[in-house]
């Protein structure tokens, strides 16, 4: 999808990973019974994010959820690099192996705290399913996959953010809503006052805007 692949791909995280999870321990209900091991079609593959995704879609299948600007492919293999060597990201995709295609992702985030006696909490990052693939059970697959991941990893609790359309799909694979503690504030910051900032410390600035 644009380009030649290098011969030797890195992974995100290690795909064995994947293997151990215990799809049976969601409360989700899948019908018929799908895991990231066995995703329903022989042509479905739910992974790591390689380093070869810039050419298989990744970015193209995340601007279904939001904007995500000029990024180029040096941009992109440094933001991988950052994230595999910090060991905290685990973007997870799902790819379309008839067309070599990336067409769905989502991403857990591991956030390291002090508190409980030095735990870590999950949250869940950038859901989005192509919606030409509805149906199949992928958008349930990929985020169950990644809840089940933050549990393998130890995490204490997984924490997201949704629209209010999405809360009952959310409901259905476990997620509450926790009285007194359901909303959402955010302070969103000027794209050219955080470039400002990347210039005075040395870094490069991205045309990037978060979801």
């Amino acid at each position: 999808m644009g380009g030649p692949l290098s011969e030797e791909e890195l992974s995100l995280y290690d795909p064995a990973l994947l293997l151990s999870l215990d799809f049976f321990r969601s409360p989700a209900n899948f019908n018929p019974r799908i895991s990231a091991a066995v995703p329903g079609e022989s042509w479905l593959k739910v992974r790591p994010l390689q380093s070869g995704d810039f050419h298989r879609g990744f970015l193209q299948i995340l601007s279904q959820l939001t904007k995500v600007g000029d990024v180029s492919l040096t941009q992109f293999l440094n933001r991988f690099a950052q994230m595999r060597a910090s060991g905290d990201y685990y973007v997870t995709v799902i790819v379309d192996t008839r067309y070599d295609k990336i067409i769905g992702s989502a991403t857990l985030v591991l956030e390291r705290k002090f508190i409980h006696g030095c735990a870590t909490r999950g949250r869940l990052e950038d859901v989005v399913v192509d919606d030409t693939y509805r149906g199949k059970q992928l958008g349930k697959l990929i985020v169950v996959t990644v809840n089940l991941l933050a549990e393998h990893l130890g995490c204490y609790k997984m924490s997201l953010d949704c629209k209010d359309k999405l809360i009952p799909f959310y409901k259905s694979i476990g997620y509450t809503l926790e009285q007194g503690n359901a909303n959402t504030m955010n302070i969103r910051y000027e794209t050219t006052a955080r470039n400002i900032n990347r210039n005075v410390v040395g870094s490069k600035p991205e045309n990037t805007e978060p979801s």
